[in-house]
């Protein structure tokens, strides 16, 4: 049967050293590849990279010279609920912080880094984790509702 919506499937990066590249994603962030295809790899939670050389030679053929990829544009996002954890291991790894762990205005306390192609990665606290941590510190599903901006009902399921 044939879907008349396009369905999303995964996001592709250009990256400019692909080994580099997929030292972080495999080594820092241990991602799992799905897919290598040598200049093109896929990771299990449909992220994938490409060595943006080929990538680009392979979309835009002889209009090449007539493309500016921008940079900053687009923001990876990942959750990972111990977050100290991962700023230790960015640390001994000497990834670059944007910034390190914040508390957003809706509770999620999260951080962001660049990858080696500058590419801006943030990782946050699971929306799941945030409640239960705003619900063990005392406040109650109403606050955790008005703070988190999530429905009362979705609270109550995770807390109860």
């Amino acid at each position: 049967m044939n879907n008349i919506n396009p369905i999303y499937k995964s996001v592709v990066i250009f990256v400019e050293n692909i080994e580099r590249s997929r030292n972080f994603y495999e080594e820092v962030l241990n991602q799992t590849i799905i897919a290598d295809f040598g200049r093109n790899v896929g990771y299990e939670n449909g992220l994938s990279i490409w060595d943006k050389d080929y990538a680009l030679k392979t979309i835009f053929k002889d209009k090449i010279n007539e493309i500016n990829p921008g940079k900053f544009n687009a923001e990876l996002y990942f959750e990972y609920d111990d977050l100290e954890i991962l700023l230790k291991r960015f640390e001994e790894n000497d990834v670059p912080l944007i910034h390190p762990i914040i508390e957003h205005p809706w509770g999620q306390r999260g951080l962001r880094i660049y990858d080696p192609d500058d590419h801006i990665i943030e990782i946050s606290e699971s929306m799941e984790a945030v409640v239960l941590r705003l619900y063990e510190n005392g406040i109650n599903v109403k606050e955790i509702s008005e703070k988190t901006m999530l429905p009362i009902e979705y609270i109550k399921q995770l807390v109860d």
